[in-house]
């Protein structure tokens, strides 16, 4: 019941915050600012791991690489689609035309999940599924300063072809640490889609873009295909010494790449050596009514457990930012996932580059 009436405070939240209307910000334009965000683009690498918990079980580790275009004032820009997907783009309500920019975004990412008894051989029953997701992601921005919307479309696949077993047998070696045995048990190669959206608002609280500040970055939305399927809204509070002008902290999960600069005041396209360094913590409520990883495979039979439809992150971490670079570390603390499970806690690393 407490995380029932906690999604259902979440889903107000984001209710409220879909019906600001965003508005531009003015201010004077510095003509480096502007040529730079005009030219920048975004790149970042991420790792996840419940090493950071000193357990090997659940969500185990996740790793993806993606990369944020410069912006764009039409997608045409970009140069990467046929004219008629353009047209069809512009039809969407979604996609809408109050936006000043947008960005194209790739991506590639690995996620892999197995039982509390990794040195079993036995299948698990009570326990959830080994089970790896290997995908390619495309996705469209969005955005003024203080909103971006993320269209994202993840392809991929699960099951054998995702090559968890590999990877973390592979890395277990190199550390020279004991080999996974279940992993004959996974769930069985399946085609991987996934359509998302979701809406971030960000709004200052307290100070201005340079010394002391505080903000928050509300965000909601929903996912919908073979791998995934829920709704999902959130918050994240942020509070140091300028605050990078981003929708925050980037975690490995869908439409989660929010760590290019936004506007033209942000620290990184400052000249002269400037640093950011802030703390944050936040929340992300989930209705689930898919997860492959749970659920086993969509059209044949394969080793699941019953999921938890109401699921919720909470955590909390710090972000360094000099010069170009951005760092940051968030601990995050998942509620059970599914029938018999336990609360899961793991790090999330991220390192970007804004060029």
């Amino acid at each position: 019941m407490k995380l029932f009436r906690f999604i259902q405070v979440n889903g107000l939240i984001f209710g409220l915050f879909m019906a600001i209307e965003a508005v531009a910000v003015s201010s004077s334009p510095n003509i480096h600012e502007m040529e730079a965000l005009r030219h920048s683009w975004t790149l970042s690498i991420y790792f996840e791991n419940d090493l950071f918990s000193g357990r090997d079980e659940d969500y185990t580790n996740g790793t993806k690489i993606s990369w944020i275009s410069r912006d764009l004032g039409d997608y045409r820009q970009a140069g990467y689609l046929p004219e008629w997907a353009y047209n069809a783009l512009d039809r969407l309500p979604i996609m809408g035309t109050r936006a000043q920019k947008r960005n194209v975004a790739l991506s590639i990412g690995q996620n892999m999940y197995t039982p509390r008894d990794v040195l079993s051989t036995e299948l698990i029953q009570n326990d959830r599924p080994y089970a790896a997701w290997l995908y390619f992601g495309i996705a469209l921005h969005n955005h003024r300063e203080k909103w971006l919307d993320t269209l994202e479309v993840n392809l991929g696949v699960v099951g054998p072809l995702a090559f968890g077993r590999e990877t973390q047998n592979f890395v277990h070696s190199v550390r020279d640490i004991y080999q996974v045995k279940g992993w004959h048990h996974q769930i069985r190669n399946e085609p991987a889609i996934n359509f998302v959206f979701e809406r971030k608002f960000r709004h200052r609280l307290l100070g201005n873009t340079e010394g002391w500040g505080i903000d928050t970055i509300l965000h909601g939305g929903g996912s919908l295909g073979n791998v995934y399927t829920y709704a999902n809204s959130g918050a994240t509070l942020r509070m140091g010494w300028n605050l990078p002008q981003d929708f925050g902290a980037a975690l490995i999960r869908l439409a989660g790449d929010s760590n290019a600069p936004s506007a033209k005041d942000d620290l990184r396209f400052r000249q002269g050596r400037t640093i950011s360094v802030h703390t944050f913590f936040g929340f992300d409520g989930r209705a689930v009514a898919r997860d492959i990883t749970l659920d086993g495979n969509t059209f044949r039979d394969s080793h699941s457990i019953p999921k938890n439809t109401w699921v919720a992150d909470r955590y909390w971490g710090v972000g360094f930012i000099a010069g170009r670079w951005k760092i940051s570390y968030a601990h995050i603390y998942r509620t059970r996932a599914y029938q018999g499970g336990r609360d899961h806690n793991f790090g999330s690393i991220n390192v970007s580059y804004t060029r």
